[in-house]
């Protein structure tokens, strides 16, 4: 005999919310996979009060700022500007989420994107990187700190 003959639907209902509730319990008992931080590869948050801090010469016409520390739902994102003449010549991301290999996947893709885009831009109007919401967003953020550090 079949155990889920079709004259006995109360038995199909038990094993049917079952076979859900150990599915659920499985899914529920995953948890995310971390690993220590390797020297080296992760970069420290820096101080928010550094917000307009440059350096470089009047004569030559560059500067170089870092932007304000923007905290996002996985971690700070800090961007440091190099300005010449008034044009934007470089971005580099300070510090940004890499605490997990996650993060670092993500970010190995996102933030050479966000550079990309923003030295086009030659602003901080510059579109979201799919999949790397909330570092597209602090970017954007420290981004705009950076420069508008650079016209006041």
């Amino acid at each position: 005999m079949h155990t889920l003959k079709k004259n006995r639907p109360l038995r199909r209902i038990v094993l049917a919310s079952a076979a859900t509730v150990s599915g659920m319990v499985l899914l529920l008992s995953l948890k995310p996979h971390t690993t220590p931080a390797v020297a080296g590869l992760a970069s420290s948050p820096a101080p928010s009060s550094s917000s307009g801090a440059s350096s470089g010469s009047a004569a030559t016409g560059t500067q170089s700022l870092t932007g304000d520390s923007v905290q996002t739902r996985w971690g700070p994102v800090q961007v440091r500007v190099t300005l010449k003449g008034g044009k934007l010549t470089d971005v580099t991301a300070v510090t940004y989420p890499q605490e997990n290999p996650r993060d670092q996947q993500i970010n190995a893709y996102a933030i050479p994107q966000l550079t990309r885009e923003a030295l086009t831009a030659q602003s901080a109007d510059i579109d979201t990187v799919s999949g790397a919401t909330y570092t597209s967003d602090g970017y954007r953020q420290s981004l705009q700190s950076a420069l508008d550090s650079a016209s006041g």
